[in-house]
């Protein structure tokens, strides 16, 4: 007798799945959008530039292995049927990135047209900032080295700068990409002039410390902009810093045990604050560092008393380089106790706990500072594009095909982020949620010992079923 079932049997067939959720929510905002008056102004003859894009952002969402992988995902039958498309080569859409690419400012001011004519904002604030991104191979001239955020400074780089209309819209409406060593100062202008003829007068321009220039800084206020930016600490703060609590500062958070205060000048505003976990932070952080230095100066005191050779870390290693060492610690001469006392004053400067933004509009102490704390919506847009849109890495392709490939990636966030602006309930969902949930919901084609195909929909879910059902606009 039986008794328990036998092993489930798989019989292979030729059914194909794909995720029609993401499918049709690109289709769907690409009509809203008006895209095909954007993209098909640049490619009138052959395959459908339109099609080609809308098969492009969906991939982007979906699998996303490489440019170059895209072509075998889109080129199954059942695929290209979805997409109103026709077999063809790889090369075609390297000549859409390079199409893209060669109009990509035209491009980029097209979509800005249609996020404004569809949306009234009454709000036009926006953050501001700047990332890089390595560049795999040596061919592209917009490849660089630079200060690596992705910790590669072994590779060439790009930098991108991005725009987005601030909290609560939060919407990228802007990016530019330059060479991989410049500054965010320098690139601070042309991410600045692609977008400063959207923003209403007054408006708000927040951007970090990094970019923070007299320059940049009287560009916004010459348009008639106002502007919030982080300050980097000077001798002369040092003073206030001094003379912190003879202000009476303003409690801002008491558990948090912030405060601040004031200081107005004739043509801005410099708001300092102290946080006491910031300074326990920072302390902590000095310590540690103290600790580390003690501990290699004991090693480097030992490899000279023994007479051996320096460890690795410590030496030049370069075959065309000879050097001659020559190297005494300080521990010779001080105690252990005073070492640690030498390196605390050099290292603990005073202005731990303390941080200084720079506005040159009035603000409150909290106003000032939750605006600018809300600026880190910018910085989850960039790990969306890194992480979830998967925009890197970058290979070695033309500079149109580099900027092409961008150009696509910042369409597939946008609509993620339109999500999230259209559909309350997605306010706070994550790239990752969205994209799981829509890339979950499959269409499997039967055509098992068929003559008709039959198209099977599965995986519905709370998250999908809200967006696909939900009422867009559409004419």
């Amino acid at each position: 007798m039986q008794t328990k079932l036998r092993t489930y049997v798989v019989e292979p067939n030729d059914n194909i799945s794909f995720p029609i959720g993401i499918i049709l929510l690109v289709k769907t905002l690409y009509e809203i959008l008006n895209f095909s008056e954007i993209f098909g102004k640049h490619k009138k003859k052959g395959i459908s530039i339109d099609d080609l894009l809308i098969a492009l952002i969906s991939y982007k969402l979906t699998d996303n292995f490489s440019i170059k992988r895209s072509h075998g995902w889109i080129n199954r039958l059942e695929v290209l049927q979805i997409f109103n498309l026709i077999s063809f080569s790889e090369r075609t859409i390297y000549r859409l990135l390079e199409t893209i690419g060669a109009n990509r400012e035209e491009i980029i001011s097209d979509i800005q047209d249609r996020i404004f004519d569809r949306y009234d904002f009454d709000l036009t604030d926006i953050n501001m900032d700047w990332t890089s991104i390595v560049l795999h191979g040596n061919k592209a001239e917009l490849g660089k080295y630079g200060y690596s955020r992705d910790h590669r400074p072994d590779k060439k780089q790009i930098t991108i700068g991005l725009a987005e209309l601030a909290n609560p819209i939060n919407i990228p409406i802007g990016m530019t990409v330059e060479p991989g060593n410049l500054n965010d100062q320098k690139h601070f202008k042309k991410t600045y002039l692609q977008v400063k003829d959207r923003l209403k007068e007054d408006s708000l321009v927040i951007f970090d410390k990094g970019a923070n220039s007299i320059d940049n800084t009287q560009m916004i206020r010459s348009d008639n902009l106002q502007y919030i930016t982080g300050k980097k600490l000077n001798k002369s703060d040092d003073k206030i810093i001094a003379k912190f609590e003879e202000y009476s500062p303003e409690i801002i958070d008491d558990e948090a045990g912030i405060r601040g205060i004031k200081i107005v000048k004739p043509n801005s505003i410099n708001y300092f604050y102290f946080s006491k976990k910031l300074q326990k932070e920072q302390l902590e952080s000095r310590a540690r560092k103290v600790v580390k230095q003690i501990k290699e100066a004991k090693t480097i005191q030992e490899c000279i008393e023994k007479n051996k050779k320096l460890p690795k870390k410590f030496r030049i290693n370069n075959l065309l380089v000879d050097v001659d060492y020559s190297i005494q610690t300080k521990l010779v001469q001080i105690s252990e106790d005073e070492a640690v006392k030498l390196l605390e004053d050099k290292l603990i400067t005073g202005r731990e706990g303390f941080f200084c933004l720079k506005s040159s509009k009035n603000l409150t102490l909290v106003e000032a500072l939750n605006t600018y704390r809300k600026k880190d919506s910018i910085e989850k847009i960039f790990h969306s594009l890194k992480n979830e849109i998967e925009i890197k890495p970058l290979r070695v392709w033309t500079d149109n095909s580099i900027y092409g490939a961008l150009i696509i990636g910042f369409i597939a966030q946008l609509f993620i982020s339109l999500i999230r602006f259209e559909i309350p309930e997605m306010k706070h969902t994550s790239t990752k949620f969205i994209k799981k949930s829509l890339s979950n919901l499959t269409v499997t084609i039967d055509l098992w010992k068929r003559k008709t195909k039959k198209y099977i929909h599965s995986n519905f879910d709370s998250i999908n079923t809200k967006i696909l059902l939900y009422d867009w606009g559409i004419s």
